[in-house]
């Protein structure tokens, strides 16, 4: 077969337009997961919270909002939220309100918080959220929620807990229920739990088929854990709650003062938790505020000062393995320092290949020169574990004000924070080799940060799509 000339051209022409297409097709962008927010803005008049969602581009980190959000996220001042792996269910806490003087969200165990509940909802297509149905926890002031690894049991940690009608944690009501639990108790907090329906996203209570009510001879539909929980975790088949003292409680939200941990012995068939010892472990220090976990460690975040007290060491971050029944080991590496130009550590990520790990920052909520700000501070494990903080110039990544999270995305190459005091997500991009964090404008020339219509609480990411 001959060609003309212009046969010639034209065929040159259509496979130089096909090359150039599938040159094309290969980078082109698609949405590698989906990143929601809870905050605390109400989206309609009955003054529930809502939900925001973005779509993460796989090139660039790049946000796109998702149509159909924000959404109610069902209740009133959302805390936290969970979503199961492999699933299509998101669950938000919602903490309700308080009648308290001070103010709607501040709940405390004379003015607790109502109508608090956990809302299910459904993740369609492109990431959209439909509200499902609605479930109430056991006890009052909840404030933290997560999931087993299976998606089978969720658990919901809960300040106070509940005896004849009346916070146990009133001086003038001690809970015999508690006692019951934990030896010489007479106030606790408690986790109420909950199994979901493999199908349908329903949440069935699980009573405490190990403790009866005190008088009643029924089972507890709630585990007493001790009073003044700060924060709870989930980890190679033992709950971990962290604890204030008396001493270093403070009596509203956000609770922080942890200083003990108190062991649970998980049973994943049926979700029953069960005190492994009698006693809470002393970690001598005085104001921690969170218990994430790590490759094989757990590790607490601790916001102690210098200053007024010289005694106390700067924030830091203290690693422990688990050992026989659920007992913290301090590792040998002794406690990690805090970046130094930060302050108040609220949540840590491990990074998914276990080189390195990121804790956020949320700092002292001031600005100006010489006051600790927010940020996330990086780290090498290395091996033997003897964590560094990585080099930088300034040393830490800079994030938006107040950060209340940290995710990393399901592709492992971005890391996102949303921010509370200046009502943002803010973008940062991986170095594989160094593990660094650069904003997404250095990296992918995707904009670092995104407005949100008011201060987000927490974030999540989902990585299946459509």
């Amino acid at each position: 077969m001959k060609f003309t000339k212009f046969g010639k051209a034209l065929l040159m022409s259509a496979l130089s337009a096909g090359v150039i297409f599938s040159v094309t097709s290969c980078v082109q962008s698609y949405s590698v997961g989906y990143l929601y927010v809870t905050g605390t803005v109400t989206s309609q008049s009955t003054g529930n919270g809502i939900i925001s969602g973005f779509k993460i581009d796989h090139n660039t980190g790049k946000l796109t909002t998702i149509n159909g959000l924000p959404v109610s996220s069902g209740g009133a001042n959302p805390a936290r939220a969970v979503l199961l792996t492999g699933s299509r269910f998101l669950y938000v806490l919602n903490r309700g309100v308080s009648t308290n003087p001070a103010g709607s969200s501040i709940c405390t165990t004379a003015y607790p918080c109502q109508n608090a509940n956990v809302t299910q909802f459904a993740i369609g297509a492109n990431g959209i959220l439909t509200p499902q149905e609605t479930f109430y926890t056991q006890g009052l002031n909840p404030f933290r929620i997560l999931a087993d690894t299976t998606g089978t049991f969720i658990y919901v940690l809960e300040h106070d807990s509940l005896y004849n009608g009346s916070p146990s944690n009133a001086t003038t009501n001690p809970n015999p229920n508690c006692a019951a639990a934990l030896a010489g108790a007479t106030t606790c907090g408690d986790i109420s739990v909950f199994q979901v329906d493999s199908t349908t996203g329903r949440l069935k209570l699980v009573v405490n088929t190990q403790v009866t009510a005190a008088g009643g001879g029924a089972a507890l539909t709630y585990f007493p854990v001790p009073a003044n929980p700060v924060d709870f975790l989930l980890a190679s088949g033992t709950m971990f709650t962290l604890n204030a003292t008396a001493a270093t409680a403070n009596s509203s939200y956000p609770y922080t003062g942890g200083a003990t941990v108190f062991p649970y012995t998980y049973n994943g068939s049926n979700g029953q938790l069960t005190a492994s010892q009698n006693s809470a472990q002393g970690l001598n220090i005085a104001n921690g505020t969170a218990i994430v976990a790590g490759g094989s460690y757990v590790y607490v975040l601790d916001n102690e000062a210098p200053s007024p007290n010289p005694t106390n060491a700067s924030s830091q971050v203290l690693p422990y393995s688990i050992g026989s029944g659920g007992a913290l080991l301090a590792a040998t590496s002794g406690p990690i320092p805090d970046d130094p130009n930060q302050s108040n550590p609220i949540f840590m990520v491990m990074e998914s290949k276990g080189k390195w790990f990121y804790v956020a920052n949320q700092g002292n909520n001031t600005t100006g020169t010489g006051t600790a700000q927010s940020g996330i501070a990086g780290y090498v494990v290395n091996s033997p574990f003897q964590p560094t903080e990585m080099a930088g110039t300034p040393i830490g990544f800079g994030t938006g004000a107040g950060p209340m999270c940290l995710v990393e995305d399901p592709s492992d190459q971005f890391f996102y924070t949303a921010n509370f005091n200046d009502s943002s997500v803010t973008g940062q991009s991986i170095d594989e080799n160094a593990g660094t964090l650069r904003p997404l404008s250095q990296s992918t020339k995707a904009p670092s940060e995104y407005a949100l219509t008011g201060p987000p609480t927490w974030c999540l990411v989902d990585g299946r799509t459509n």
